[in-house]
């Protein structure tokens, strides 16, 4: 079997893409039967994988998944293809439900806090460094920064990077070393150790 040359990756990926918003802009007219399936099928393996990696329970992450496509059922309307692809913007959907369900106290083990430790940390010192991070990340070059965002803000493996961007699988590992490299360097240079 051939494989497809490199200047065809980026048409078969840029096909996705319209298909994939095709499929949520069909959702946001009304139809909840077939598009949705469809992507529940192309995403709920990953996404149930963040809720994993960020939750560290089975049943919140099936919650996460579950809770993700009905958002998205609700929110499709919203979407903006020219402001990011439908993975980006499922992926907001579910980081930020990550969020909601580890704050909600059901979702923990019941643990007293320590009487020697500090209260929780200040919300205005959170938002200070969330956009420190963000001007960590700017500094880096456009193609770090777009592996970097693909890799953790997507979730995705270097291999689906490499096909999205059609990229060699070496090219994407080098970038992704270089890029963390970098941003960690970026956000030592804020005061923030990672």
């Amino acid at each position: 079997m051939l494989r497809p040359t490199a200047s065809a990756r980026p048409a078969a990926t840029a096909a996705l893409v319209e298909d994939e918003a095709a499929l949520l802009a069909r959702v946001a007219a009304g139809d909840r039967g077939r598009p949705l399936e469809e992507l529940y099928r192309r995403y709920e393996a990953r996404l149930y994988g963040l809720g994993l990696r960020l939750l560290s329970d089975q049943g919140l992450a099936e919650e996460l998944v579950q809770e993700t496509f009905v958002r998205l059922w609700q929110q499709a309307h919203r979407f903006d293809p020219a402001r990011g692809s439908v993975g980006s913007f499922l992926f907001a959907i579910a980081r930020r439900l990550a969020v909601d369900l580890w704050r909600r106290p059901s979702s923990r083990p019941f643990e007293p806090e320590p009487q020697d430790q500090p209260a929780s940390s200040d919300p205005v010192e959170n938002l200070i460094q969330g956009l420190t991070i963000r001007d960590a990340l700017q500094t880096l070059s456009p193609h770090h920064r777009q592996v970097l965002e693909l890799y953790l803000l997507e979730d995705r493996k270097q291999s689906d990077i490499a096909e999205l961007l059609g990229l060699p699988l070496g090219t994407v590992k080098t970038r992704a070393y270089y890029a963390l490299r970098a941003f960690k360097l970026a956000l030592q240079e804020r005061g923030i150790h990672a």
